[in-house]
């Protein structure tokens, strides 16, 4: 078998640079030596657009890229519970925490948490939580978006009316979601808001981590006399470099240590949400009404207490 190449039309689809019998092997007439070099011009052509033209992931793949099913832009909300449907809380959303807990939920709190319509229902566009005394007993309700809506950064924000009487400890938290992989105050927490009615008006946000935690040093309180008459939007902005806490729109604190480690920042894992009343305990317990050495002060002529929230939002940084 013999490959020509003519003077003026030079195929790049014959790739031989020797004319050979493909049989025998026998060489019947050698290429030119101008006429080789031609081949080899275009053959080094045709490999160089080649490679240009390449999409191997391995030479073109930018490892910094965003992921491209990630169209959400900065203010763009990301999850939301508007509580427009009556009833028991969505399902979808929201779980709940039930009993005394260990401890008193590890604050000496006196309610009896549970899921009943009695202690938490959304009626009227509204999470409806209630503290009620029956018996000389309080239940109450605390739920929480665990293993259902998590979140790692976000604008949280949380339009809410609190209840009033000394006693009262209502809170809008997070908690990391490997608490129980790696317990508290490892995972972190994020307290959003905490109010206690012995101490009316005080709206009072904090982080746990492990260096410091309880009477954590890393707290902000701003003031909101209506607290417990008019809705206020109490949120914060969690960023990997910070998370700032606001009432109505207006900071009052920040948190942005200059270290940022296991102890310092656990706020780099996704966190679930947690919206309850306690009644008494370590921090809302009023010691003028403390009997037998408990943290059990609530005030005695205290018989309801209700938190209404009218939406949880998530908004994207």
């Amino acid at each position: 078998m013999q490959y020509y190449w003519g003077e003026s039309d030079i195929s790049p689809l014959f790739l031989f640079f020797i004319n050979t019998n493909v049989y025998t092997h026998q060489v019947i007439a050698p290429i030119p030596m101008q006429k080789l070099s031609k081949v080899i011009l275009v053959l080094i052509l045709i490999l160089s657009l080649s490679y240009c033209a390449s999409d191997n992931p391995a030479s073109s793949f930018d490892y910094n890229e965003t992921d491209p099913t990630d169209t959400l832009e900065p203010g763009d909300l990301i999850w939301s519970d508007e509580f427009n449907t009556p009833g028991s809380p969505n399902s979808s959303n929201w779980t709940y925490d039930i009993g005394h807990g260990s401890g008193g939920w590890g604050n000496n709190e006196v309610q009896y948490y549970t899921e009943e319509q009695k202690n938490v229902r959304v009626e009227n566009g509204l999470l409806i939580i209630d503290a009620i005394k029956e018996s000389g007993e309080w239940t109450s309700a605390r739920v929480k978006s665990e293993g259902l809506q998590s979140f790692r950064y976000g604008t949280i924000k949380a339009r809410a009316k609190l209840p009033e009487g000394s006693g009262t400890w209502p809170a809008i938290w997070m908690l990391g979601s490997n608490y129980k992989d790696i317990g508290w105050p490892a995972s972190g927490e994020i307290d959003i808001m905490e109010h206690v009615g012995k101490d009316p008006g005080v709206v009072h946000s904090a982080l746990h981590t492990p260096s410091s935690y309880g009477n954590t040093q890393n707290k902000g309180q701003t003031a909101v006399p209506d607290f417990h008459d008019e809705f206020h939007i109490y949120e914060a902005v969690w960023t990997p470099e910070s998370i700032i806490f606001k009432v109505d729109g207006e900071s009052f604190y920040t948190y942005n240590p200059s270290t940022k480690n296991s102890d310092t920042w656990p706020f780099h894992n996704e966190f679930f949400l947690i919206m309850n009343i306690a009644m008494g305990g370590n921090w809302g317990s009023d010691p003028q009404f403390e009997t037998g050495g408990m943290k059990n002060g609530i005030d005695p002529d205290l018989t309801h207490a209700r938190m209404e929230i009218d939406y949880v939002r998530v908004y994207k940084n």
